[in-house]
């Protein structure tokens, strides 16, 4: 497991008028700032958002349409860009699978220091993200690498 990285299942109310469920509070003790949140659409399935990494900001994501893949993978900033450089593949120390979905809530936490990315498993697929820290357009907290470098993690394979 990495470590920071968590899933926390959320709960839905439902009655006549429909559902509701509580994303993230201020109170929460693995939120340890808030900055923003803001939300990513995907409009057509098999769209890759990744991968980047953050060195202060935790993210929170939540699917509140569609279905989405997350990969969170821990690998060193020296081999990533080595493996970038050369056009080739990199195994990283620990690679997870997240599928969110509106159908069941949940809310997934990735620490500062982790590449992450998300792919679309349906049409209109909706992400809201939190970010601990407000995003710097000039200096931006973040790293990004090809979506492939981790190897084939997009694909979704049968059981």
């Amino acid at each position: 497991m990495i470590d920071g990285a968590k899933l926390i299942e959320l709960t839905r109310h439902v009655d006549d008028r429909g559902y509701l469920y509580e994303v993230i509070h201020a109170t929460d003790d693995f939120l340890p700032k808030f900055g923003q949140v803001y939300v990513v659409s995907s409009p057509v399935r098999g769209t890759i958002r990744a991968f980047h990494k953050h060195e202060v900001l935790w993210d929170y994501f939540c699917v509140v349409r569609g279905t989405a893949k997350i990969i969170l993978a821990k690998a060193s900033e020296q081999d990533v860009q080595l493996a970038s450089n050369n056009g080739g593949k990199h195994t990283p120390e620990a690679l997870e699978t997240y599928i969110l979905s509106e159908r069941k809530p949940t809310l997934l936490v990735v620490p500062p220091g982790v590449w992450h990315g998300w792919m679309a498993l349906e049409d209109e697929t909706i992400v809201l993200a939190t970010g601990s820290e407000i995003y710097d357009q000039d200096e931006p907290d973040e790293m990004r690498i090809p979506p492939n470098l981790f190897g084939d993690v997009w694909t979704v394979r049968g059981k």
